[in-house]
């Protein structure tokens, strides 16, 4: 523990084989994006949640997320244009859920790109915004990435699991 900076807790620990790599080791992960959905301020979660007041159609939203969901060419939702490996990624999952204030959008698949998460929430609130719609959807994977959404901010990201 007394190694470890104050964000970061261990709840359990166990032996693994020398060769294990946190990393490339994983089978799945989960990620959730939390999105502040109010005109009021939110001051006290501020460092962990995307402000973002507008009005979004979730019921567009999550027929988007149906879309992404599968195994597809996530290149236009990389953000590293030099990417030399595979970027064909399985997402297993995206729930959109309204808990108050906050929307949550929680993601599961078996490993993703740099910055895709984020950009995967900038694709859905462009639709949300009525901005693209889900239908157009299909018609990125395998694309650039001006093609996709914007970058959301990072303060709405968190790795929840991570499963090996």
């Amino acid at each position: 523990r007394r190694y470890l900076p104050e964000d970061i807790g261990i709840y359990s620990c166990r032996d693994v084989s020398p060769r294990f790599h946190a990393r490339l080791n994983a089978k799945e992960k989960t990620y959730l994006y939390r999105i502040w959905n109010s005109e009021v301020p939110c001051v006290f979660e501020r460092r962990f949640v995307a402000q973002m007041p507008e009005h979004l159609d979730l019921e567009a939203m999550k027929q988007a997320a149906a879309l992404l969901c599968g195994e597809h060419d996530f290149s236009a939702f990389c953000g590293n244009a030099k990417m030399k490996k595979s970027t064909v990624r399985y997402i297993r999952s995206i729930s959109i859920t309204r808990q108050g204030e906050e929307l949550w959008l929680e993601f599961t698949g078996n490993g993703f790109l740099h910055n895709m998460v984020r950009i995967l929430v900038g694709t859905l609130i462009e639709v949300g915004r009525g901005e693209r719609s889900a239908e157009s959807i299909p018609a990125l994977f395998g694309g650039k990435r001006a093609e996709a959404g914007f970058l959301a901010p990072a303060q709405g990201l968190c790795l929840m699991e991570v499963f090996y």
